[in-house]
């Protein structure tokens, strides 16, 4: 059994990626993701003639890559991407899931939900501005959203007349400042997206480069889930009792393993009450198994009739979460209105949801210089930050170093339900700045 989940690890490691694009405004991402998918033959005829007709009436002779990305009437209206695109790509070496993610401002908080499950991130930087805020500003949310891996991409080389020095410059300063913020590995790329320079086929203008193409190194770039090394946690979704004749004394807790591997016969706690049992069974697509690891979705069956609903955890009696009722996390603000010291808000943790307050918003990061600008009092939209909530019920939460998944959490309006931060458990640039290894990865989604 073992070998069956190692196997399947393996397969999934080398025939995978998620990865999110992201950079400035105009830097050429939807271009670049364009060329990708055009290069790699990954488009259909339908889909180029589509392209080459909206270009035409656009007034340019040549097919605009971007509009293969750039899918909303209003993207297409005002040539900005505003959503986040997701596409899926393959080659003969390996399985793609590509976030396009926008540039602008005030779309940031896109870049954290495209990044949130990737594992690489390509950074997009214009060859005639270099290193911009926004590029600052996407290196640290690829850093606090701990994406193992980060594709600097040096674009427009065409309009520097491929000049190594520029290359260079913008490659130094930015892996200066990403090594800084702790991202573990740092690979600069020159390319040209509308010419094709360095991004399907090497060029033939930079014979100075001898690294590889975006797309080689995409397919070759190492990207391993260790699963049995997972601390392994399930939330609970469903209590299922089907209180039949046949089955009249069935219970079981139906959901999501988050990360990790369970086995029947385990010793396991129930969070955040800490009642401690053991698994009698597992049920997976309407059969028992006796292991079952993340992502599976299952039915877990419980030795004792403990008082279990929807958002306890389930997780080993012997590496189980801390659970506590004061939250210490960075914080991506995403929403238009600000995040204040006392505001009430709504925590939303894996499956459980509850009341909560911000007590505290002891700093903010300032982007140019990595300083921490203390009690600002408030967060407004992109802002980044540390905060302190105080939850109305315990949560049982893992640090954001040791799980993506189980150490990410959101923070809700009550009134309406709009989010207003994604929030990391524990992280911290002086955190992340330390680890000399990127995290184990789970996957980890926001939906805003």
């Amino acid at each position: 059994m073992t070998t069956q989940l190692q196997s399947a690890e393996q397969l999934s490691a080398t025939t995978l990626l998620r990865f999110a694009t992201a950079g400035s405004v105009d830097d050429g991402k939807s271009t670049l993701v364009g060329r990708l998918l055009h290069d790699s033959k990954s488009i259909l005829t339908d889909q180029l003639e589509a392209v080459e007709q909206a270009s035409l009436n656009r007034g340019q002779e040549a097919p605009d890559l971007a509009l293969l990305t750039d899918g909303l009437r209003a993207e297409r209206e005002q040539g900005i991407t505003i959503d986040v695109a997701y596409r899926y790509f393959a080659t003969t070496r390996r399985r793609f899931i590509l976030a396009d993610t926008p540039g602008h401002v005030q779309y940031t908080r896109n870049m954290v939900t495209g990044a949130s499950t990737a594992e690489l991130a390509v950074v997009l930087v214009d060859a005639r501005n270099g290193v911009v805020e926004q590029t600052r500003r996407h290196a640290a949310v690829a850093a606090l959203l701990r994406v193992p891996h980060v594709v600097l991409a040096v674009n427009k080389m065409d309009l520097v007349d491929y000049a190594e020095p520029v290359f260079a410059s913008i490659a130094e300063e930015f892996t200066a400042y990403a090594a800084s913020l702790g991202v573990p590995e740092i690979t600069a790329i020159p390319i040209s997206a509308l010419a094709g320079d360095n991004v399907v086929e090497p060029s033939a203008h930079m014979d100075w480069y001898g690294g590889p193409t975006v797309l080689e190194h995409l397919e070759t770039v190492p990207v391993s889930h260790d699963l049995t090394a997972c601390h392994a946690r399930f939330p609970v979704q469903y209590v299922i009792r089907p209180q039949s004749a046949e089955h009249p004394d069935y219970r079981g807790y139906a959901g999501q393993i988050a990360a990790g591997v369970f086995r029947v016969g385990e010793a396991v706690s129930v969070l955040p009450s800490g009642r401690t049992t053991t698994i009698t069974g597992i049920d997976a697509l309407g059969e028992s198994v006796d292991i079952a690891w993340a992502p599976q979705s299952v039915t877990i069956r419980l030795a004792d009739d403990i008082d279990i609903s929807r958002g306890d955890l389930i997780a080993p009696a012997d590496d189980s979460p801390a659970v506590t009722q004061d939250v210490e996390a960075t914080v991506c603000h995403v929403a238009d209105q600000p995040l204040s010291v006392g505001q009430r808000v709504l925590i939303k943790h894996t499956t459980r949801t509850v009341k909560a307050i911000v007590k505290d918003i002891p700093s903010r990061l300032t982007l140019d210089d990595l300083s921490q600008h203390p009690a600002p009092g408030q967060l407004v939209a992109n802002d980044i930050g540390r905060v302190v909530v105080r939850t109305a019920e315990p949560l049982a939460l893992d640090a954001y170093a040791d799980s993506r998944r189980t150490g990410s959490f959101l923070l809700i309006d009550p009134a309406d339900g709009t989010t207003l931060s994604a929030g990391m458990a524990g992280a911290s640039f002086a955190a992340a700045a330390e680890a000399a290894a990127p995290a184990a990865d789970d996957d980890a989604e926001w939906d805003f």
